[in-house]
């Protein structure tokens, strides 16, 4: 019989969370890590064993990523540090963002702070800096979000190898189709809406969030942007605004459904003014028709509720009926067996939740 292994990343470490098949109940152990900040995880499925793979950063010990391959019960730290600039680079590594395995089996990336993607052939136990994108010429150029210069987005191409997506706030989203050698922004039609009128739709420089794809439809792509929310239909060539219908278009998260290409979800909240969802009522909308027309999910979720959803806090498990599952910056974790029609609370005080993620094991 599966299970269902929940990951929830904070601001002062890792919780772990395990369900059975109805995914009601739900047994947590943590924190794992306390006192670090804990913004990345993965659990890698495509070796032989399912191994997790969590970022982690202090001010004392600096960014580091760990692994565990019996399911959180023992974890080893990634050699040397694993995620480091090369001796020639003037810069250290502050954060790791994000952990995307890759399709080939050892393949792991790893998106930091400052804006640098890295690859690891060996399982994430070592990482090498993909030089052609931290030595593009519009780096230099890029700006930081809020919260700070983020790689949040790696999209492996999920039939070619030499095919990358990746997003950064704020810099916007790139993509290679030679492993990593060369790269093209791919923003066109994304506004940024805090440049000046005019200058709104810049080749490079915008704000995004996050960015999703469903495997089989590799070439459609759904973005959350400062302000916007996108699909494109060729790989990013162009963009066009979805938006219409949604009670705002600033958001965090996007998250496509792993059973159904044309089913998307976002987490609407109010833009720099506030940053919590209208009207203090957390609610998740759902598209069926790739951003055509958008439906409320609210059953379950608290009716006050004065915090953001961040870009990696709302995810699914691949089950059939989906999951879906979001976690607040007030330390709550909800789930929803049925595709977000109904939710409930799994975990509550918890430090501030940056990651959520989930796999069948």
């Amino acid at each position: 019989m599966s299970s269902t292994l929940l990951l929830a990343g904070t601001r002062k470490g890792l919780w772990l969370g395990r369900s059975d098949d109805d995914r009601v109940d739900w047994t947590w152990s943590g924190p794992h890590f306390d006192m670090e900040e804990v913004y990345s995880c993965t659990v890698d499925t495509v070796g032989s064993a399912p191994r997790i793979l969590v970022g982690t950063s202090s001010p004392w010990t600096g960014a580091q990523v760990w692994r565990s391959d019996d399911l959180g019960e023992t974890w080893q730290e990634t050699p040397g540090g694993a995620v480091r600039m090369p001796d020639d680079v003037d810069a250290s590594v502050e954060r790791v963002w994000q952990l995307v395995p890759g399709i080939e089996p050892g393949v792991v990336y790893a998106g930091t702070e400052p804006g640098a993607v890295f690859r690891s052939e060996d399982g994430g136990e070592t990482f090498a800096l993909m030089r052609g994108l931290w030595d593009h010429p519009h780096r230099l150029e890029w700006n930081e979000g809020f919260g700070g210069q983020a790689f949040h987005t790696i999209l492996p191409h999920p039939t070619d190898p030499n095919r990358l997506t990746v997003a950064i706030s704020t810099g916007g989203v790139y993509e290679t189709t030679d492993a990593g050698a060369t790269w093209r922004p791919r923003n066109r039609g994304i506004r940024a809406e805090f440049l000046p009128e005019g200058e709104q739709f810049p080749e490079f420089g915008q704000c995004v969030h996050k960015v999703a794809r469903h495997p089989d439809v590799p070439d459609r792509l759904f973005l959350q942007n400062h302000g916007g929310v996108y699909r494109s239909d060729d790989a990013g060539g162009e963009w066009t605004y979805i938006a219409d219908g949604l009670p705002a278009d600033f958001g965090f998260p996007i998250v496509v459904h792993p059973n159904d290409p044309d089913t998307i979800f976002v987490f609407p909240i109010q833009g720099g003014d506030g940053r919590f969802p209208v009207d203090g009522q957390a609610q998740v909308w759902r598209s069926r028709d790739a951003g055509s027309t958008w439906h409320r999910l609210s059953q379950g979720l608290p009716e006050r509720f004065f915090v953001a959803v961040m870009r990696d806090a709302m995810c699914t498990d691949g089950a059939d009926p989906a999951g879906l599952y979001l976690g607040g910056r007030n330390g709550t974790v909800f789930a929803s067996a049925d595709e977000g029609e109904t939710w409930t609370e799994t975990i509550d005080n918890l430090p501030d939740v940056m990651v959520v993620r989930a796999a069948r094991v």
